[in-house]
This record gives C-alpha cells, sequence and structure tokens, in this order.
C-alpha cells in the first residue's frame, strides 16, 4: 500500500492531563477507515502479506488515493484475478490475494464506507489438493533430528531443546521465539503447561511434553538465565553484531538451524516442517482433530485438515486389499 499515508504517530501529550491535543484528535478523527484496517493487522507477518497483495492490486487498478477503494466493483476484482492468473501465480497465491481484499472490504461494510464486498462471488482458482505440501518427517526421522545436536555444551543443549519444544508441541517458530522463561513454568491441574502467544494476540496454554521440559530445564541450567522471567527463553549463543546474548532468538535463526541439523541427515526441511510433524503424528495415533485445531492455534479446521494424511497412507489402498 505504497500510495496509502500512514496514520499519525509521536502524538503530543500536555499537562493537563488529557493525552490528545485538539489538533491531534482531529487528525485522528479523519483517518480514513482503509486506514484504519490496515494499522489494526496485529500480526507482522500478516501485515506485510497484506500490504503486498494491496499495493498489486491498487497498481493494476491505478488507485492513489485510500477513498478510491470505494469505486471498486466485482468488474475490477475479476479483472485482477485473471491478470494474476495470466502471470503464472499458484492457486493458493492468487486466493490469498483476494481473501486480503477482501478483508478489507469487509470492514468497509462494518464502517458504512461501502455498501457490499465486491470480492464475495468472485470465483477463485481451486486448491491443487487439500493435503499439506510442508513434508513431515518420518518417526524414525524425527527421532534422528532430536538427536542430532552432539555434545553437552551450550549450543548443543539449546539445540535439542528447541528441537524438542517444536516436535512435540507444534509451534510455529514466531511463537517459539517470543517464548519466555515464565511460559515454560505455567501449572494447570498440576501439569507443567508451556504459554504460547499466537497469531492474533491469542494464547493457549499446552501440556508441557516430559521430554522437552527436561531439554529446556537442562539448557536453562547451563545458560545461567533460569531466574530471569520475563527474558527470552531462548536465545543466541553468540552475537557478533551487538554483543548482546539477552535478546530472543530470530525466526529466521531457527529455520536456519533445523535446515543446518536435518541438511547433514540427509533430508534438508525447514523449521516448518516439524509443525507438520507434530500434527501429523498426533492425527495418526488417533488424536481427536478439533483438539489438534486447537493445539496448533488455527482458526479454522480446514486448515488442521491439510495435516491429516491418514486417508493418504499406502497401507491403508484398497490396492493391498485385492487378492487373487
Amino acid at each position: 500500500m505504497d500510495s496509502i499515508p500512514d496514520p499519525p504517530k509521536n502524538l503530543p501529550a500536555t499537562t493537563t492531563g488529557r493525552l490528545l491535543t485538539a489538533e491531534a484528535f482531529q487528525s485522528l478523527a479523519d483517518v480514513p477507515p482503509e486506514i484504519e484496517w490496515f494499522a489494526n493487522l496485529g500480526n507482522a507477518a500478516t501485515r506485510r502479506a497484506y500490504e503486498a497483495a494491496l499495493a498489486d492490486f491498487m497498481r493494476f487498478a491505478g488507485i492513489a488515493r485510500a477513498d478510491e477503494f470505494r469505486q471498486v466493483t466485482r468488474a475490477h476484482v475479476i479483472a485482477w484475478r485473471d491478470d494474476l492468473v495470466g502471470r503464472g501465480l499458484g492457486g493458493s497465491t492468487v486466493r490469498h490475494r483476494l481473501a486480503a481484499l477482501s478483508s478489507l472490504f469487509e470492514y468497509l461494510c462494518d464502517k458504512n464506507a461501502v455498501t457490499h464486498n465486491p470480492v464475495k462471488g468472485v470465483r477463485r482458482p481451486p486448491v491443487d489438493s487439500y493435503e499439506g505440501k510442508t513434508p513431515a518427517l518420518g518417526d524414525h526421522q524425527a527421532r534422528q533430528l532430536l538427536a542430532a545436536p552432539d555434545g553437552d555444551g551450550l549450543k548443543a543443549l539449546r539445540d535439542r531443546a528447541i528441537l524438542a519444544t517444536l516436535l512435540y508441541h507444534g509451534l510455529r517458530r514466531e511463537e517459539l521465539c517470543r517464548l519466555k522463561v515464565k511460559d515454560a513454568h505455567h501449572e494447570r491441574r498440576g501439569v507443567a503447561h508451556l504459554k504460547v502467544s499466537g497469531k492474533g494476540g491469542k494464547t493457549r496454554y499446552l501440556p508441557l511434553h516430559p521430554a522437552a521440559s527436561g531439554l529446556i530445564h537442562d539448557y536453562l541450567q547451563a545458560a545461567g538465565h533460569s531466574e530471569d522471567a520475563n527474558g527470552a527463553l531462548f536465545r543466541p549463543i553468540r552475537n557478533n553484531v551487538t554483543g548482546t546474548l539477552a535478546k530472543p532468538m530470530t525466526p529466521d535463526a531457527v529455520y536456519k538451524l533445523v535446515r543446518g541439523l536435518s541438511a547433514a541427515l540427509g533430508f534438508e526441511v525447514g523449521a516448518h516442517a516439524l509443525r507438520a510433524t507434530a500434527a501429523t503424528n498426533a492425527l495418526d495415533h488417533q488424536a481427536d482433530i478439533a483438539k489438534v485445531q486447537e493445539w496448533l492455534g488455527h482458526a479454522n479446521i480446514a486448515t488442521t485438515r491439510i495435516y491429516d494424511r491418514r486417508k493418504s497412507r499406502p497401507e491403508d489402498s484398497p490396492t493391498f486389499k485385492v487378492e487373487y
């Protein structure tokens, strides 16, 4: 959304108890609902994805001002969809971009800025398959990966704790990086739980797997920040840029960690594959799909079904039931 101005920042405070000056109050009152919608997207990854989608639509439609969205019709949206398909974008990418535009218009409808959502009724490209494309590891590969960090040094202790936390709880890497020390020390009904801050500001409490709990304890004792309750749980071992080790690991660092260890074992995967592995394993062992949805923090159970590969297991195919 390159051409839409940002909402006012650094609003001045007064010493009279009023936090907004009259000028600042009026400037906020004049903020278009299009800007309100974008500013209200809490998740940074969602903001980036939606910003890219809407910037693409604005370039296509020649929109230069926020209020011009109110002139968009279904014909404009269909023409954009056809252009996206013509550019060779995949069905899931086109669907995601249409969803971003639809989200904006749903907000405008709620604010009575438009009478209807022009994205509704626009046919979206079919999905290739309801089976997830992220690979899930087999049980033997998961065990190999958990044992991959070698030795008793701090890095090996941390890496084993990270892998166990991902593989036993199905966390997103951003969720792992947001964990604080105190988040691994919650108790509910006498059972240790992990407090996870998920997408959209939603919090969920997951029973802490005993294997992960032991590895986290060993890492914290060696790292020396077990008493820093509000500090990051998983931290860098060294920092060549700032020198400080108190900040949390970045999602990119977690991705590179998993990628490097798995590549050395001969099955190179990213961190999201460990989430897929946890979900697939739980479902394979007859976990209730609604509970897995809650466990993963999915808003829609259709997303959880992507990880349910029980119907596609070769051993269950009628092929192996045929006898002559």
